[in-house]
């Protein structure tokens, strides 16, 4: 408890001299930024959204505050209003990336693959995103060469799994090792997957048995 009871302390002192700063400058956008930022990371959505809603009336440039009142929409599941402010910021790949991510959350595949396929610099977070789509659109072999793409040591326990999803059907000892190293990584997220992949995993089963 008093380890928890510190972490709080510790959240609160950040959260104190982060708004110290904007009462200290209040038109900066940068410092608003830095508190929605820090608020986003401690899963503080509703509380980084109304700071940049608010800011917005004060900041000398409001539209600085849209990319990250965007996320903030985003991780809310509030999408259209993600989608009209991220289509008022000039496309970079940070913008791509979200829009794509967008696009994916509800539905439009095809659209999130348009934007995703658009992004410059492929970081491992970029390789993630494709991977998705493709494996949304059923295209297994697509979805595996993303995910391999992104080095063993920085592969999360859903990378991990998605992997084993998608060469279940071409190598099982090898999907097996895959989903096995997710399980160790995250038991918790292991079993969501299981339920959230079960037909897809079952249909490659089924097909096993019928080639038998």
């Amino acid at each position: 408890m008093a380890k928890q009871d510190k972490r709080q302390a510790d959240i609160d002192q950040k959260i104190h001299q982060l708004i110290t700063k904007i009462d200290q400058q209040p038109q900066k956008a940068d410092n608003y930024l830095q508190l929605a930022t820090y608020l986003l990371n401690e899963g503080s959505f509703a509380q980084a959204t109304q700071l940049l809603e608010q800011a917005k009336q004060v900041v000398k440039k409001p539209q600085d505050l849209d990319y990250d009142l965007a996320v903030c929409y985003y991780m809310q599941g509030d999408f259209d209003k993600a989608l009209t402010l991220l289509d008022r910021i000039p496309n970079d790949d940070l913008v791509l990336y979200q829009k794509a991510l967008v696009y994916l959350k509800i539905g439009q595949k095809q659209k999130a693959l348009a934007y995703a396929l658009t992004i410059e610099k492929l970081d491992n977070r970029v390789r993630e995103l494709l991977g998705d789509i493709w494996l949304s659109l059923g295209q297994l072999k697509e979805a595996r060469t993303s995910y391999e793409q992104i080095p063993p040591a920085a592969r999360s326990a859903k990378v991990n799994f998605l992997l084993g999803i998608t060469v279940l059907e071409d190598d099982r000892e090898k999907a097996q090792e895959f989903l096995q190293t997710a399980k160790k990584m995250d038991p918790k997220y292991y079993q969501q997957a299981l339920d959230q992949y079960s037909s897809i995993l079952k249909l490659v089963k089924d097909k096993g048995n019928s080639n038998d």
